[in-house]
């Protein structure tokens, strides 16, 4: 099976930037170690709006979800949604630009 490029999006609440962006930095680790994401760098960058994007690259197609299945990985989006939001695309106010920018992260 083919790998798959995700982009991960995760709107921060207000005053937990920090905080955030440090689960995200333990995130793609711990899915290279459970050999659910391939061991392709993750590209961080924020939205004009804060949203922080994490692109990364899963295994196969089935990789999310076993990761929807494991507890570690279970633990770590159960507290990043305590202080971010699940964000798509669409939200994002880049949505509408041929070359949309973003900023490093």
């Amino acid at each position: 099976m083919e790998s798959r490029i995700v982009i991960a999006m995760y709107k921060p609440h207000e005053g937990k930037d920090h905080a955030l962006l440090k689960l995200v930095k333990e995130h793609l680790p711990t899915l290279q170690k459970l050999e659910l994401a391939t061991k392709r760098k993750a590209t961080l960058c924020k939205s004009e709006d804060g949203t922080l994007l994490e692109i990364f690259e899963w295994v196969d197609e089935e990789s999310s979800s076993q990761a929807h299945q494991h507890p570690v990985v279970a633990k770590i989006w159960e507290q990043m949604g305590q202080i971010c939001d699940f964000q798509t695309l669409d939200k994002l106010a880049e949505r509408g630009k041929p070359f949309p920018n973003f900023i490093p992260a």
